[in-house]
């Protein structure tokens, strides 16, 4: 069975361009205005360049084309989006699970652990999960925990908050960032 690729309209440049009239911009950013669709690809085509569909529908109703390098529009355009991807700052959630009879020292170490990755700027997320008879008093233990996982994080001298809860029935969690 053969994959399917994404299929991609073509872009509306020369001769795919079907309009009979077209708001015509020059390559310089000049409006020439309303012009045959055969005036524009014959203008076009002696400036060795292409024509190109900027917008459907202009002021008057009219598609809106350009004379430009399509190739060089392309080329800037995928600079553009990989100066645009080099400079986005991606958010690390890191994941602590933890039970309620979890042990003191081992709470500790994690609060600990959770500490570290919060001071180097990831956002931790905290679940509780509850099992068997842990659910009878889930609402009792899930509060005290997040209360002393709370404590904890006062008692640090850094600033951090916390996203609203989330309660799915047997999983509690909190997100905290710095």
């Amino acid at each position: 069975m053969k994959e399917q690729r994404e299929r991609r309209p073509l872009p509306l440049i020369n001769d795919r361009i079907r309009a009979p009239q077209v708001q015509l911009i020059a390559s310089d950013g000049e409006n020439i205005g309303i012009v045959s669709r055969a005036e524009a690809l014959r203008i076009a085509e002696s400036s060795h360049l292409d024509l190109v569909l900027l917008s459907e529908t202009g002021g008057e109703g009219v598609p809106v084309v350009k004379v430009m390098d399509f190739g060089k529009a392309l080329y800037e355009k995928k600079k553009q989006q990989a100066k645009a991807k080099k400079h986005q700052k991606v958010i690390q959630v890191k994941e602590i699970k933890m039970r309620p009879k979890i042990g003191g020292h081992d709470f500790e170490t994690k609060l600990k652990h959770a500490l570290e990755f919060l001071q180097e700027g990831k956002r931790v997320k905290i679940t509780i999960s509850f099992r068997g008879r842990e659910n009878i008093l889930k609402e009792e233990r899930g509060n005290e925990l997040f209360g002393q996982i709370d404590e904890f994080f006062e008692s640090q001298e850094t600033e951090i908050a916390h996203e609203q809860d989330s309660r799915m029935g047997q999983m509690w969690s909190r997100v905290y960032y710095a």
